[in-house]
């Protein structure tokens, strides 16, 4: 597990390998990612944005912006979570994924970044 503060915001990350299958002829590998936000700041805030930056071992990379996570913009209150369960396509068995939120701070009324941890994606069997 990988975890980070970010002006009170923790954010907690755990990988799974799901398998993978072939599309369109090649190979792709899939992963899971459970990511936990917990406000252990004094202030409401809110998850309005995301962005990722996904890289695979093949130097490929793929950036992912959008509204809230897994079509929801949750209202996290001081001493509370968020958790929520998502997952990407590597071609390669082995990457790495790191990006930040956009959340909302109801006291001030301002948007801050929250970072996302770099964390690393790896299929058992390509671990030495």
């Amino acid at each position: 597990m990988v975890q980070l503060v970010t002006r009170g915001i923790k954010i907690s990350v755990e990988t799974t390998y799901e398998g993978s299958f072939y599309r369109d002829y090649k190979i792709q590998y899939a992963f899971g990612y459970t990511i936990t936000i917990e406000n252990q700041s004094k202030d409401v805030v809110q998850l309005n944005s995301r962005h990722w930056d996904i890289y695979d071992a093949l130097n490929n990379v793929e950036i992912v912006t959008g509204e809230g996570v897994i079509g929801q913009t949750p209202i996290i209150q001081p001493g509370e979570s968020h958790t929520y369960s998502s997952g990407c396509l590597l071609s390669s068995p082995f990457g790495a994924m790191k990006g930040f939120y956009n959340m909302l701070n109801f006291s001030t009324n301002s948007i801050f970044k929250v970072t996302i941890p770099t964390f690393k994606l790896s299929a058992p069997f390509a671990i030495n």
